[in-house]
């Protein structure tokens, strides 16, 4: 979701292309004609443009149980918004039974149909089985997760007595697809609720808008699928450190069943009477969720209009929206931050390298610093460091004058690999860190970059963290985690508790990975509201830069250009800031539409603020 690195302004590109059908293609059973020669059977149907819709054909008369099967199958693949034509491949009883919507399993292929060589061929009974390797799976929540294991599942037929004709009597639950057509029918878009997860006390003057991504089918009214699915609320994932501004039980009115936007490009929602009596502050938090949301799907909404009833609540233009709540990066970094050859704390202007960099103010800055890693905060006036040993971490302000002080934090790790990570602030002005120590490893949050170091509670850990970055929405973490010599890229919920005044205790749990594919992760960092640039290795494989969804998908769009030799990878989340990595070249940056290029020979461990 996403390719390259996106100039202009601070939205995804539009991955649906026009949503609108542009064209239909009528597919009879799993036919495909070739240029020349015979017809031949395929498994999957073909990738189409994006633009094209693909319809299936129903049952012909006398369909054979083979047939009927095949058919069924490949009309899961089609855009038939309410499964109509699948329906027909089915007895009366199991149509009504089916519901297509509570999962789509996704396998590598299309899935086998083995018959059943039990009944005879003047049988009114007939039975296949499904059977493939399963690759991920969509639930109710319309939420992807990767999945492992062989799939298995039986298809039953009968010949109706009526009509003589062979249907579908009993099948699995929901849908199943090879990964092809999973790809062709559905896209990946980012849903908005906001961030509850915050310490106790804090005064926030924005709420953090957080990104949840979903699965929605790419042709069948996306737009309206999306809103729906808004309303319904965050995945179970999210739930728990998420909330939203529409009040409970919100939904669309009744009997509206598609949204357009008009030709000033508004759109203009009406609900149902749950929200009629939401205030104005509520009703623009409602209004920046929904335009948050169709601005990951299309350029084509500009404005949201919300009605209950007959009574309009309120509207809120893009450009308003920034103001309501704070999506990604709250205002973009000014500088590029690195170690250069002197082990002390550089900058650079972040969307130029015409300019020589420069030290930054205060102690970090001195040439007797002696840095291995730094992170610098999210507005830029102070930068946690580890000294060059590992050993010590440090906080100070960048202003003139000021003095370092004192470690925040120490380890007594045996090597620099066994000693602190590079540490990583989040959006409330905490600083996160961990101790690579084999006696005494864990992560550590420090309230404010200071005071006591609190040992973050992480139920789900199974291995050693070796690298660890916040979410500017401050409720996601992305960590990388040894076990047994091979590093898994996971993404963590922050959970926190305790009252005002009270020391808070923080959790990091729900840990899944966000690259399943790869056994050797050596840098990551975030670089979209719900993506991050991954290094890594697949098994056998050689070394490579790809993008990474939360969830564990991959992303539409192209990979970054290939770099050789990297050893740390810097992004932001405001995509109109170039990559920048630390390689065998020195620090190198990509900038949008260009091939890297060489900032300086001397230096390492670039950040963007975060």
């Amino acid at each position: 979701m996403g390719a390259d690195r996106e100039g202009g302004a601070r939205r995804r590109p539009v991955r649906a292309g026009a949503y609108a059908a542009c064209g239909a293609v009528l597919l009879a059973g799993c036919a495909s004609m070739p240029d020349s020669g015979d017809l031949r059977g395929v498994e999957s149907t073909p990738r189409q443009d994006t633009q094209v819709r693909v319809f299936a054909m129903p049952p012909s008369e006398g369909a054979q149980p083979q047939q009927i099967v095949d058919g069924f199958l490949e009309a899961l693949t089609s855009d038939d918004p309410h499964y109509e034509t699948a329906r027909k491949y089915l007895t009366a009883r199991a149509a009504k039974k089916w519901q297509p919507e509570t999962s789509t399993t996704v396998l590598a292929s299309a899935p086998d149909t083995t018959p059943d060589p039990g009944p005879r061929e003047d049988s009114d009974y007939f039975s296949f089985m499904l059977s493939g390797t399963k690759v991920a799976a969509v639930d109710r929540q319309q939420a992807y997760a990767p999945a492992r294991g062989n799939y298995s599942q039986m298809v039953y037929l009968v010949r109706e007595e009526k009509t003589k004709q062979w249907r579908i009597d009993g099948l699995p639950p929901g849908v199943v697809m090879g990964r092809s057509d999973f790809q062709r029918n559905y896209m990946s878009v980012d849903k908005y609720y906001f961030a509850s997860n915050t310490a106790p006390g804090t005064v926030v003057q924005q709420p953090a808008a957080v990104a949840d991504p979903v699965y929605v089918r790419r042709h069948v009214d996306p737009m309206t699928q999306m809103v729906r699915s808004l309303l319904n609320g965050p995945t179970v994932w999210l739930k728990s450190v998420v909330r939203s501004s529409f009040p409970t039980g919100t939904a669309l009115k009744k009997g509206v069943d598609s949204l357009t936007p008009d030709d000033q490009n508004k759109l203009t929602v009406p609900l149902n009477e749950k929200a009629a009596r939401v205030g104005l502050s509520k009703c623009r938090e409602m209004a920046a969720q929904i335009l948050f949301t169709l601005q990951d799907l299309t350029p084509a909404v500009g404005e949201v209009e919300l009605k209950s009833g007959d009574a309009q609540l309120c509207t809120l233009t893009e450009d308003s929206a920034d103001t309501v709540a704070a999506r990604g990066e709250v205002k973009r970094a000014e500088y590029l931050y690195f170690v250069d050859g002197e082990k002390r704390l550089v900058r650079m202007a972040a969307d130029s390298s015409d300019k020589q960099p420069e030290p930054v103010p205060g102690a970090l800055g001195e040439v007797d610093a002696e840095l291995r890693s730094v992170a610098v905060s999210r507005d830029e006036n102070r930068a946690a460091a580890v000294s060059a040993d590992g050993k010590s971490l440090y906080v100070g302000s960048m202003v003139s004058g000021a003095s370092l002080g004192e470690p925040v934090l120490h380890s007594a790790g045996g090597s620099v690999a066994e000693r602190l990570t590079t540490p990583s602030w989040d959006s409330q002005g905490d600083l996160w860190v961990a101790d690579q120590n084999p006696a005494n490893s864990g992560l550590f949050m420090l309230e404010d970059g200071a005071g006591e170091p609190i040992v973050v509670n992480m139920p789900e850990l199974d291995g050693r963290i070796e690298s660890v970055r916040v979410a500017s929405d401050g409720v996601r973490i992305a960590l990388v985690v040894d076990k047994d010599g091979k590093q898994s890229l996971l993404i963590g919920r922050i959970e926190r508790s305790g009252k005002v005044g009270e020391s808070q205790a923080v959790s990091v749990v729900g840990l899944h990975s966000a690259a399943p594919e790869l056994e050797e992760v050596t840098a990551m960092s975030w670089a979209g509201d719900s993506r991050l640039v991954v290094v890594g290795r697949e098994e056998g494989g050689v070394q490579q830069m790809r993008y990474a969804q939360v969830d564990g998908a991959t992303p539409e769009g192209s990979a970054p250009a290939a770099l050789t030799g990297v050893k740390e990878i810097a992004a932001s989340e405001d995509q109109r800031l170039p990559l920048v990595a630390y390689s065998e070249d020195g620090i190198v940056r990509l900038p949008t539409g260009a091939q890297w290029q060489k900032v300086i020979t001397e230096g390492s461990a670039p950040v963007y603020p975060g």
